[in-house]
C-alpha cells in the first residue's frame, strides 16, 4: 500500500499555495513598513489591513477587529456573547470546533437541520414560535463545513427577518466565500443587513485564500461589540501577529490574492470533478451534492452503514476521513465528510477506490 491518502483536513496542498507571492509580500512588508510589521501594534490589528477589510465590506474601521486566525475570533465572540444556559442555534451538521467551543461554554445548543440550500428556515421558525430564544444563530453560508452546501439568497433574507422579529444575532461565519468555482456569488447577510442594521456579526479568514499557516482572521460587527472584543484581545495578547497581518495586507493590496483565489478555485474544481467521478464509479451507493466551492463534500451511505467501522477499515487501507458523527451532537452514523483540497485528482481516484474496498469489506 502506498502513502496515506487523507480526506480529513481542509487545507490546500502546497502546489496551489502562492509561495513566491508570499515571499514578495513579506519582503515588501518588511521594507515598506518595518516598524509597523515588527513592533507591537493595536489589539484591533494591523492598521492598513484593517482599513482594507473595512473597505471590502463597506463599513467603518471601528467595526473591524483582526485576530490570530478566525478560530480566535470565534473564541472572543463566544466569550462575549455566551453565558452558561444561553440558547444558540447551529446548523446540523456544523463545524466540530464551533460545536465544541459552544458546549464548553455551557451553551444550550439547538441544532437545526441543514438542507441542500442551507439551514431549514421552516424548522427554525417553528422552534422560535414554540418559544426558542437564541442568543445568536451560527451560520456558515458558503460551501458549509462539513457539508459543502450554500445558503440560498431567499433564506439569507428570511434569516434576517427572523433575527429582527425574535431579537437574535446572526453569526455569519464565512471563511470559504472567495473559493467559488461554479454558480453565481451571493450577497453576504452582513451586506443585506446594511451598515446600521446591527443584526450580523461577520467572520472570515485568510487561511483559505492565502495559506493556512498565516493565521489571520477577522470579525466585522456592531461597534460596541467589536470594542468589547478588542478589549478582550488587549488583555489576551496586547498585540496580534503584526508580521503575519502586514504580509497579508501586502498580498491583498498588490492584487496577488485575486490570482491566488483563481489558482485555488481552478484546482478545487478539478478535484471535485475527480471526486464525484470516483464516487460514481467505485461507490455508487453514496449520495452527495457536489459543492459549488469550498473544501468539503458531505457523503451519505445507505441506512445502517456503520461509518465508525468504515473509518477503521479505511485506515487499514491508508485512507482517512472524518465521521459525520463528529459534526453533530448525536446521530449521523452513516455519514462522513470528505475534504478534497489537499489531495490531487490522482490521489482522489485511488483514495475513493480504497474507500470503496473498505466499504465492501463491511
Amino acid at each position: 500500500m502506498s502513502d496515506t491518502i487523507s480526506f480529513a483536513r481542509g487545507a490546500p496542498s502546497l502546489d496551489i499555495v502562492d509561495v513566491e507571492g508570499l515571499k514578495a509580500s513579506a519582503l515588501e512588508a518588511l521594507s515598506e513598513d518595518p516598524g509597523g510589521a515588527t513592533g507591537y501594534g493595536a489589539a484591533s490589528g494591523y492598521g492598513p489591513l484593517r482599513s482594507w477589510i473595512a473597505k471590502q465590506h463597506g463599513v467603518d474601521e471601528d467595526q473591524v477587529v483582526v485576530t490570530n486566525g478566525s478560530m480566535q475570533a470565534d473564541a472572543f465572540l463566544f466569550d462575549a456573547l455566551v453565558s452558561k444556559g444561553d440558547s444558540v442555534v447551529v446548523e446540523r451538521p456544523t463545524y466540530d470546533r464551533t460545536l465544541l467551543g459552544l458546549l464548553e461554554r455551557g451553551a444550550e445548543v439547538e441544532m437545526i437541520e441543514l438542507e441542500a440550500d442551507g439551514i431549514d428556515t421552516v424548522a427554525l421558525r417553528a422552534a422560535l414560535e414554540a418559544g426558542l430564544r437564541p442568543r445568536f444563530a451560527h451560520i456558515i453560508p458558503n460551501f458549509q463545513n462539513p457539508a459543502g452546501y450554500t445558503l440560498s439568497e431567499a433564506k439569507r433574507g428570511e434569516l434576517l427577518e427572523l433575527a429582527e422579529q425574535y431579537d437574535f444575532l446572526i453569526f455569519e461565519d464565512d471563511p470559504y466565500i472567495e473559493i467559488r468555482f461554479s454558480g453565481e456569488p451571493l450577497p453576504t447577510m452582513l451586506s443585506l443587513d446594511g451598515p446600521s442594521g446591527g443584526r450580523v456579526v461577520y467572520a472570515s479568514s485568510f487561511s483559505k485564500t492565502v495559506c493556512p499557516g498565516i493565521r489571520v482572521g477577522y470579525l466585522v460587527g456592531p461597534r460596541e461589540l467589536i470594542a468589547q472584543i478588542t478589549k478582550a484581545a488587549t488583555n489576551t495578547y496586547i498585540s496580534p501577529d503584526m508580521i503575519a497581518q502586514a504580509i497579508v495586507y501586502r498580498f491583498c493590496e498588490s492584487g496577488r490574492i485575486e490570482e491566488s483565489v483563481k489558482t485555488v478555485s481552478a484546482a478545487l474544481s478539478e478535484r471535485v470533478a475527480a471526486l464525484t467521478a470516483a464516487l460514481d464509479q467505485h461507490l455508487p451507493e453514496a449520495e452527495y451534492n457536489a459543492p459549488e466551492g469550498g473544501y468539503f463534500m458531505w457523503v451519505e451511505l445507505p441506512e445502517g452503514t456503520d461509518v465508525a467501522a468504515l473509518e477503521k477499515a479505511a485506515g487499514e487501507r491508508d485512507v482517512v476521513f472524518v465521521k459525520g458523527a463528529d459534526f453533530v451532537i448525536e446521530g449521523a452514523t452513516n455519514q462522513l465528510r470528505l475534504a478534497y483540497s489537499g489531495v490531487t485528482p490522482e490521489q482522489i481516484s485511488e483514495g475513493i477506490e480504497r474507500l470503496a474496498d473498505a466499504y465492501r469489506s463491511l
